[in-house]
C-alpha cells in the first residue's frame, strides 16, 4: 500500500469512525467507564438542596454565611488496545476480512477515549509482542495507531495470547481500560489474565466469520493453515474431519468465553457480517 492510498484510507476510516464515536459511543462510554473518583474543584455558596455534608465550614465562618465545597470526577483514563495481528486475521468471506473489523473498532473506541480526553496505547501481538505504542492523547496519536493497524506487517503469524496479556502487565503499571481484540483461538492463558484482570478492566472482543465455525462438504480440498502456512489435503466428506474441526473450534470459543467470566472481564462477539456498532453498544448500555 503506497502512501498516497494508505493516508486515502486512513482518512475513510477516520470519517466513519470519529461519526460514530462522536454522536454515539462518546456518551456511552464516558457513562460506562468511570473516573478514578472524585477531586476538589471549588467552592460556591449553599443552595437549597446541597447536600450539608459538603459545607466548607472555613469558608462559611470567613463569610457568616454558608458555602459548599463542588467536586468533579477526576476523568482522565488509560485505554489500551490489544489487537491480534496473526495470520488468521486475514480470514473473511463476506464484505470484510477479520482484520479491517479489528481496525474500525479500534479506531471507534479511540476516538471515544479520545473524545473524554483519555490516553490511547496499542498492543500488536502474534505470538510475540510486535509492536508497542505508549498511551498518549490527541488526534494525530490515534491516526497513527489507524495507519499500523492497516499496514503493520507482523514478523510471526502465530498466536499467543498469553505472552500478550504478561507483556500488558509489565508495562502497565496503573489501572487500564483493556480491549483485546482477536479470534481467540488459543488457550492456556487463564492465569495470566486472571493476574492482569486483578488491575485492570479488560474486555474481550472475539471476531470471526461464520465459516469458520464448520467446514462444510466439499470433497477432498487442499488448505493452508494461515498461521503455519502449511498446506495440507482435508477429506471434507469425512464426517469424522467436520467433528474433530467443530469440537477444536468450539473448545476454543468457550474457553474464551469461560475464562474472561471467571476472572471477571467482559466478552463480546462480533461476526464479520453483523454490526459491530450494535454489539459495542449494547455492551456499553449492559454494562453502564
Amino acid at each position: 500500500m503506497d502512501t498516497k492510498e494508505l493516508l486515502k484510507k486512513v482518512r475513510k476510516i477516520e470519517i466513519k469512525t470519529r461519526r460514530l464515536s462522536d454522536h454515539i459511543f462518546g456518551g456511552e462510554y464516558h457513562s460506562t467507564f468511570k473516573g478514578r473518583g472524585m477531586t476538589f474543584s471549588e467552592v460556591r455558596q449553599y443552595q437549597f438542596g446541597d447536600d450539608v455534608r459538603n459545607i466548607d465550614w472555613n469558608v462559611t465562618a470567613r463569610y457568616n454565611e454558608p458555602y459548599v465545597k463542588v467536586f468533579e470526577e477526576e476523568r482522565e483514563l488509560t485505554m489500551m488496545l490489544m489487537a491480534d495481528v496473526s495470520g488468521s486475521k486475514l480470514f473473511g468471506t463476506q464484505n470484510q476480512f477479520k482484520d479491517e473489523i479489528v481496525t474500525e473498532i479500534s479506531a471507534t473506541l479511540a476516538f471515544s477515549a479520545t473524545q473524554n480526553n483519555d490516553k490511547i496505547g496499542l498492543i500488536l501481538f502474534s505470538d510475540e509482542v510486535e509492536l508497542y505504542i505508549p498511551p498518549k492523547k490527541g488526534r494525530s496519536h490515534v491516526l497513527r495507531i489507524i495507519r499500523e493497524l492497516l499496514e503493520f506487517k507482523p514478523k510471526s503469524k502465530k498466536t499467543d495470547i498469553a505472552e500478550a496479556i504478561k507483556f500488558l502487565s509489565n508495562v502497565m503499571k496503573k489501572k487500564a481500560i483493556v480491549f483485546m481484540l482477536s479470534d481467540f483461538m488459543a488457550d492456556d492463558y487463564e492465569q495470566n489474565l486472571k493476574i492482569a484482570s486483578g488491575k485492570h478492566d479488560i474486555t474481550g472482543i472475539r471476531i470471526y466469520d461464520k465459516h469458520e465455525e464448520a467446514i462444510p462438504n466439499l470433497g477432498m480440498v487442499q488448505m493452508e493453515d494461515e498461521e503455519s502456512g502449511e498446506l495440507v489435503l482435508v477429506n471434507t466428506a469425512s464426517k469424522k474431519v467436520r467433528q474433530n474441526y467443530s469440537k477444536y473450534y468450539n473448545e476454543r470459543v468457550n474457553y474464551f468465553k469461560e475464562v474472561f467470566t471467571k476472572s471477571g472481564s467482559g466478552t463480546i462477539d462480533c461476526r464479520v457480517d453483523e454490526s459491530y456498532v450494535k454489539k459495542l453498544l449494547g455492551y456499553f448500555k449492559r454494562r453502564g
